[in-house]
């Protein structure tokens, strides 16, 4: 159990930058507040205090509990969160997240943010879980794609980790990865996929990852003989899969992608490939119900105010 005013450390700091976290809180409690609180400014004391716990109303993995605690930080100082367990537990309906004790106003104003966010990055965790749950001993990861909520990628992407799944990378500018549109460009200039890879490795550092897409199976050879890390076999059927990965018989990594649901998951797992990349972790994934409830009994106004 972790008690804060502040964001504490279980955020992966490669994942969640401290400055982005910020930014997107600010962000948010603009957007909810441009001019502060006018409901609880009108009705509760500023004097008074309050105790609210978050609490889960179906089962699922946390994460963003320590969002939580920065959100609540960044409205007040004063209040006090206190993260009853780490981001990645799994949980049952009914169980206690978290406590939040300080002044009441700012409580109510953090509370919305706080949850938008919590139940957003859980509903994700909860399902990267149940993936990774089906492709169990296959050998094959899980992993997100770019296909995030604009602003929150680096939230989104925290979530995935804490449901058990990896990371693919962070932005346009961590990897080369040609996909069918950058293979439709260079078509149409008259240059082969095979050349195209060969011209970008020479130009390339040492340290970066060249992965390339390919929707045929006549393609695989040519891809993989110039020299790419990772090809990703797209919206291939399960024969064709395994197919693919005889052909490239371990020469790259194997990437399957297009099409993966909680149904297909296993068997795609199944054929052989290193890597399912699945966009609907984070583009598909439901809010998880939880609560945060204000603690009758623990609110207090002093007397004679």
């Amino acid at each position: 159990m972790t008690t804060t005013t502040a964001p504490t450390t279980v955020l992966d700091p490669g994942t969640v930058p401290a400055h982005v976290l910020r930014r997107v809180i600010d962000t948010a409690l603009e957007e909810d507040a441009p001019w502060g609180d006018v409901t609880s400014e009108t009705l509760i004391p500023a004097s008074a205090t309050a105790t609210a716990t978050l609490v889960a109303r179906e089962p699922g993995v946390l994460a963003g509990g320590d969002v939580v605690a920065a959100v609540m930080h960044a409205v007040d100082p004063a209040i006090v969160t206190t993260v009853a367990v780490p981001d990645g537990t799994a949980f049952a309906a009914g169980d206690v997240l978290a406590t939040v004790s300080g002044p009441a106003r700012a409580v109510l104003r953090g509370e919305r943010v706080a949850l938008n966010l919590v139940q957003r990055l859980s509903g994700i965790a909860t399902l990267t879980a149940r993936y990774v749950a089906a492709v169990q001993g296959t050998g094959a990861r899980v992993v997100d794609t770019r296909k995030t909520t604009p602003g929150l990628r680096a939230l989104e992407r925290h979530a995935v980790r804490c449901g058990g799944g990896h990371n693919h990378r962070t932005s346009l500018s961590d990897a080369v990865l040609a996909k069918d549109n950058h293979l439709a460009v260079l078509l149409a200039e008259g240059v082969g996929i095979g050349d195209a890879i060969r011209a970008a490795r020479g130009r390339l550092g040492h340290t970066v990852h060249l992965e390339v897409e390919v929707d045929r199976i006549d393609q695989v050879e040519e891809v993989v003989a110039a020299g790419v890390d990772t090809i990703m076999l797209d919206n291939f059927t399960v024969p064709m899969l395994e197919e693919g990965v005889a052909l490239v018989a371990g020469r790259a990594l194997v990437e399957a992608s297009g099409g993966v649901s909680l149904e297909t998951v296993a068997a795609i797992a199944a054929t052989g490939v290193d890597v399912v990349s699945v966009g609907a972790l984070t583009h598909s994934a439901r809010a998880l119900d939880l609560g945060l409830d204000v603690d009758v009994a623990a609110v207090a106004t002093p007397s004679g105010v």
